[in-house]
């Protein structure tokens, strides 16, 4: 529980920084951050070579996602971060998490659906055309 309040508060810190920061393209700063934290995975698994190569299919994944959500369309973006959350949570129930920090998956998973959340209420609030 402690990890989720910990994502949840990183989560709104991150979305507060970057509505101060007014002229910082929000859509190119969420699309970063989304192809870094699947690349996190592959940092704590470098020393197992099956749990390597899953994760950096997961991160090359997440990447391409934040490259067309920051290209094409922001639902893409705010889709990348929702999967993302789920891809938390299935995979301390599927894989090996021995190499994972403990209550990561709470951690990550709450802060992507925090953001997700958010990103998906500003789009809808400012329209079709609104940049996120």
């Amino acid at each position: 529980m402690k990890a989720a309040l910990i994502g949840f508060v990183s989560g709104v810190v991150i979305i507060l920084i970057f509505v101060l920061l007014k002229r910082i393209e929000k859509k190119l700063i969420y699309g970063m951050i989304l192809a870094v934290i699947g690349f996190l995975y592959v940092g704590f698994t470098w020393s197992d070579f099956g749990l390597f190569s899953i994760n950096t299919l997961q991160a090359i994944f997440f990447l391409f996602l934040a490259y067309y959500g920051i290209k094409s369309n922001s639902y893409i973006l705010i889709a990348g971060y929702f999967l993302h959350g789920i891809w938390d949570l299935v995979y301390s129930q599927a894989a090996n998490t021995a190499l994972i920090p403990p209550h990561y998956d709470l951690f990550c998973s709450t802060l992507d659906f925090t953001v997700g959340v958010y990103l998906l209420i500003i789009r809808y609030q400012l329209g079709v055309k609104a940049k996120v």
